[in-house]
């Protein structure tokens, strides 16, 4: 039982800073500002730092897998796989950016949608990094498929890049609304509702659902993104974990800000790529471990590159759109497809 007291203190602790922001600080239904965005994206960067901290000054003192991490290079390695996850979560913000205009979800209970999709988000991405740790311990040939994963992900996300993402082909939201009614407005905040005695979703639940589904896809790429990064699943789990809970507030002070980003989504094939080659060259047949050292720099090099580029020589695509349009006038292009979407969704 022992071994398992930081896998508990760490769950407990995610579960106490869950309940304090829907319990607490968001029990009402509020649009989230620019501001109280920030301040929440600030508390939980601090606290995954502080994280780090942790683990520099008590990793030999913690019950973990990776013998050969001094505490400094446990800290890396948490600190390189939470910088990767952040960054490859800026591009789930974009789908769900659309998601929400698409469906028309007013600013006000966004935060409640995006609340309990990484309920399922945290189910998913547990289950997906256990079962990659134990594949990859147990079958060495298994550090190629995913390396070969990751290249091929970087090589689909530009030739993607500029293409929209159309919710109503999704083959899960066409089978659930075969399953379930969907009623043709929004019930407040409510997920389902009662019509004539049955349960109807609302499109609340649809937009939800997609959420969830999205982020089910990005973690085929992510999580054997950390994997390469640290086969340790204290800090695989940990670093990714950090990552989705403040991928909320991260969402909320960047989504009016996309057009910044014209030339992010080059980065982040670059760091999928590169993350895919450092698997490739882990594999038994070159045994080729990168120092973590190394693997941050490189990291960290990619994305201020691309960051730069975008604000140097900002241009028009998938992550850059000239100057983002304010909530109320996504919200307006939103409620115009909403209502185009509704005399169909039932």
């Amino acid at each position: 039982m022992q071994e398992y007291w930081p896998w508990i203190a760490f769950t407990v602790f995610v579960l106490a800073m869950l309940a304090l922001d829907l319990g607490v600080f968001h029990r009402s239904a509020h649009e989230v500002k620019t501001k109280e965005a920030l301040t929440w994206s600030a508390v939980w960067i601090g606290l995954a730092f502080a994280f780090c901290v942790i683990l520099y000054g008590f990793w030999d003192k913690i019950p973990h897998e990776s013998t050969e991490y001094t505490n400094s290079q446990a800290a890396l390695a948490f600190l390189t796989g939470y910088i990767v996850e952040k960054a490859l979560s800026i591009d789930n913000v974009f789908v769900i950016l659309m998601l929400f205009t698409y469906f028309s979800i007013p600013a006000k209970y966004q935060h409640r949608v995006l609340f309990w999709g990484i309920i399922g988000v945290l189910v998913m991405r547990a289950g997906m990094i256990f079962a990659g740790v134990a594949l990859i311990k147990n079958f060495d040939w298994m550090v190629y498929f995913f390396g070969l994963i990751l290249i091929a992900a970087a090589i689909k996300m530009i030739v993607m890049k500029d293409k929209e993402v159309d919710p109503e082909k999704n083959p899960v939201l066409k089978l659930f609304r075969r399953l379930m009614p969907v009623t043709k407005e929004l019930h407040g905040q409510q997920f389902f509702t009662r019509v004539d005695g049955k349960i109807w979703a609302t499109p609340l639940f649809v937009v939800l659902l997609l959420v969830e589904v999205t982020d089910l896809m990005f973690a085929i790429d992510s999580v054997p993104a950390i994997i390469a990064i640290t086969r340790d699943p204290f800090l695989v789990f940990t670093s990714n974990i950090f990552a989705i809970l403040g991928l909320r507030s991260l969402y909320f002070a960047i989504a009016g800000l996309m057009g910044m980003f014209a030339y992010l989504a080059y980065g982040l094939s670059a760091i999928l790529a590169f993350v895919g080659v450092k698997m490739l060259l882990q594999g038994p047949i070159l045994d080729y471990k990168m120092p973590v050292e190394w693997s941050l720099g490189i990291i960290l090099g990619i994305l201020a590159v691309s960051v730069g580029a975008s604000y140097l020589f900002p241009s028009k695509g998938r992550h850059g759109q000239g100057e983002a349009l304010p909530q109320a006038e996504l919200e307006d292009v939103g409620e115009d497809k909403h209502r185009a979407v509704s005399q169909t969704a039932v």
